[in-house]
């Protein structure tokens, strides 16, 4: 299934033999309306593409008999789902009132310069030089009562400080794998 007329990102590539039989063996999970294998669609494009593009809302909706809306409804609804791509490892800082008072725009400005992190493509997004992070502030991730809270990747960090940052940013050159603890 391949959305005609439509050209690639760089970075992305259409949906191949294997990625088609990992979104069956997911909808093949859900009830006849398919709606609910949506997120899980989005959340494997996302994991095979580094981000989700116009490419694959189409791709989706026509999967799943939808409209584009649909699809598009999830992606700005979860803060962890990206219409752009970010580095290799992605620092999502909150930045609603919560996190903002206690502190968080402070630690976004942090992480950018630790990760020598600059504008990029004007979405938003801040990418290091090399590509390896990325950092860019997201709405409420409902970590409120523990502010300030950010995700790295898929992982909730609450009461993020710029030591946790470090540890993360030691652990990724050291490994490249986890993040540690998460939630805090």
């Amino acid at each position: 299934m391949v959305v005609p007329d439509q050209p690639l990102l760089p970075g992305e590539e259409a949906p191949g033999a294997e990625f088609e039989r990992k979104a069956d063996e997911i909808v093949g999970q859900y009830p006849a309306s398919r709606r609910s294998a949506a997120l899980p669609l989005l959340h494997l494009w996302q994991k095979e593409f580094g981000f989700l593009s116009q490419r694959a809302v189409e791709w989706i909706s026509e999967r799943l008999g939808l409209q584009p809306i649909h699809i598009l409804e999830l992606i700005t609804f979860y803060p962890m789902l990206r219409i752009r791509p970010g580095g290799r490892i992605n620092f999502k800082v909150c930045r609603t009132l919560s996190c903002a008072l206690a502190g968080s725009h402070e630690l976004f400005a942090q992480i950018r310069d630790r990760c020598g992190a600059t504008a990029s493509a004007g979405h938003g997004i801040y990418l290091s030089p090399d590509g390896t992070y990325s950092v860019e502030f997201v709405e409420c991730l409902a970590l409120c009562g523990s502010a300030p809270a950010m995700m790295v990747d898929e992982e909730e960090f609450e009461r993020a400080t710029i030591g946790t940052v470090d540890r993360i940013l030691a652990e990724s050159l050291g490994s490249g794998a986890s993040h540690g603890e998460g939630k805090g």
